[in-house]
């Protein structure tokens, strides 16, 4: 077997190739399944790993635990969520797999910077300002957030 050894993001420590796909498919899993209650064994069962030796491989390679991660891929799609759809933040909230509306708010707070009720109100806010504004002075000043229309 090949002794390929792969850098983990930004880590100085390498690990195996097969560690490292096995975590990346552990990682994947979690993308493809966020919205569903994960708990660590399903997770380290994908990398066929023990929970506690997966746990600190998957802190080694990517700097953050798996529950860290996949509160984090939550919290993304609860953005894209809150940003493009007529959900309530109770649906989002279940949506992206939170059980409990109290912990998704608080942790949307911690990793956002304000509730989510307040986080939809700045993007409809900042969207209807760009209605407004004609689009070459958008683009001419390159303001944040505005990307021009495709043909």
């Amino acid at each position: 077997m090949e002794r390929e050894e792969l850098q983990a993001d930004g880590d100085q420590s390498a690990l195996h190739a097969d560690t490292y796909r096995r975590l990346m498919r552990a990682r994947e899993f979690i993308d493809e399944c966020y919205h569903q209650p994960l708990d660590l064994d399903q997770i380290s069962g994908e990398a066929c790993l023990s929970r506690f030796h997966f746990l600190r491989l998957f802190r080694r390679a990517f700097n953050k635990t798996p529950h860290q991660y996949l509160t984090q891929r939550r919290i993304e799609k609860a953005k894209e969520l809150l940003s493009s759809s007529g959900l309530t933040v109770t649906d989002v909230c279940f949506e992206v797999g939170f059980e409990s509306l109290g912990s998704f708010s608080s942790l949307f707070h911690k990793h956002v910077g304000r509730p989510p009720i307040a986080y939809r109100a700045i993007v409809f806010e900042r969207r209807e300002r760009q209605q407004k504004v004609p689009a070459c002075f958008l683009m001419m000043h390159r303001v944040e957030g505005f990307a021009p229309a495709q043909n």
